[in-house]
Parts: structure tokens; sequence; C-alpha cells
């Protein structure tokens, strides 16, 4: 059995924030997760846009053990944390980005001490999640036309967070379905002002509120379509390299 663990594609010396993207996977599965599963390859333009938006911070994907949640045992949320828990001490802030089930992952483990800000892109949020005590920004961003996750739980989990006095950004994606392949750019223009507004800096982003609210994905680029979408994650996956597991002990 392998070992959780990130495969970093950028680390610069002296980084002391990290951008950590989960990707999605199943209800049940005890199968090894593997390196060039659909799930997977859809998180590397989310790499690319998290480079461009902190070029001094480390940016790598989670590396599950399993493809599955597997029920109570909750595999994915386990080894982020186990992730987390071993990062070196020069790390002092991450940003946790996570799609379907990895959205289900970095909101069960967004009350770790380092984490600093949680952007779930139609996350996996079951009737009944427990709810965390989430820091930093919190973003949720959901296609109408999902039918994979649900867009209303994501609505409802985000309504108990905002009650409990957590500001959340909720984002619907017209016409947009659990792939995130109908309007790419915006996805990953998404991405990349999330990390800037987590870094602190000023952006034109859908503000995070208690307030009973809702916000339509802006329109800030050409739609492309699948295809645009399918091209953006082969540009990304042969752009960026999985750099040496001992880079991030180096840092």
């Amino acid at each position: 059995m392998s070992l959780p663990g990130i495969d970093l594609v950028a680390a610069p010396r002296g980084a002391s924030d990290l951008v950590l993207l989960a990707h999605g996977g199943g209800v049940d599965s005890l199968a090894a997760a593997g390196a060039w599963r659909a799930p997977i390859l859809r998180m590397w333009p989310f790499a690319v846009a998290a480079r461009s938006a902190a070029p001094d911070a480390a940016v790598g994907l989670m590396r599950y053990r399993y493809r599955g949640w597997n029920g109570p045992e909750a595999h994915p949320a386990r080894d982020l944390e186990t992730v987390l828990d071993g990062l070196p001490s020069s790390i002092r802030r991450v940003f946790l980005i996570g799609h379907s089930m990895g959205g289900r992952a970095v909101v069960a483990a967004g009350n770790h001490p380092l984490v600093a800000g949680v952007l779930g892109l139609a996350p996996w949020l079951p009737a009944g999640e427990p709810l965390v005590a989430l820091r930093g920004p919190v973003v949720f961003a959901h296609g109408t036309l999902d039918r994979i996750t649900s867009p209303a739980l994501t609505a409802a989990y985000t309504h108990r967070l905002r009650a409990a006095g957590i500001p959340v950004a909720l984002v619907t994606v017209d016409a947009e379905k659990h792939a995130m392949l109908h309007r790419p750019a915006d996805w990953n223009d998404l991405v990349r002002r999330f990390v800037t507004l987590a870094l602190g800096n000023p952006v034109d982003f859908p503000t995070p509120t208690t307030a009973n609210k809702t916000e339509p994905l802006p329109l800030w680029n050409p739609t492309g379509g699948p295809s645009a979408g399918v091209r953006d994650i082969a540009t990304a996956r042969l752009r960026l390299r999985v750099l040496h597991p001992k880079t991030l002990e180096q840092l």
C-alpha cells in the first residue's frame, strides 16, 4: 500500500505558503488512485492557475492511497490530514482547493491549524456532513447542471456555515456539469483569483459573507467549451512536471 503524499509541481526556495489541490474520486474503492485518471488530470490546469497567482508559493497535487471515500474511513480526508501534519516547519499557510470528493476532503480537513483558505469546486457535501469551523476565505462553486454532486446540498452546507457565523462565497455556474469543461477558462480564473484573495491581495472576486447570497460566476473569458477544456488539461500536464518528493523538505 502506498503512502499519502504530495506531487509537487512548484517549490521555490524559501516558500512559506503551499497551495494544495485535492482531486475527486468515488464513493467506495480501495483501488490505487493512480496518476493518470481523469479526476486527477482535471486538476492540472488549476495547478497552473495557482502557480501564476502565487509564484513564491509551493504548489502540489494531493496523492491519496485509495480512489474512494470509503464510508466512515473517510480515507481522502485522513490522508490530507496526515500530509498537513507532516509538512516542514517552513510552511506556515496552506490553501486547499478540492474538486468533488476532494472538495469534501478539503472541507473535512479545513480546520487544520495550517489551513488559511478553502475552495470547493463542485464539492461532494452529503446531507448531514459534519460542520467544520473553516478559516480564511471560504468559497464553494457549483454548476447548475451537475448530476454527480448536488448544488442544492452545497447551498445547504453553505447556509449551515453562515448560520454558524462563518463567511462563505457561494458561486453558481449556469449550464455547467461536474467535469467543469463548459467554461474552463473561468474555472481557472476562479482558482487564480481565490489564491490571490487568500494571499491577502486585492482582486475582483465574490466576497465571502454570512448573508443569504449567491453569485453567478462572472464571464471573465470566452466560454471555450469542452474541447478547449480538454486541450487545457493536456497543455497543463505537458507544461508542468512532478518534482522530486524530497523537494518540499528542502524549502
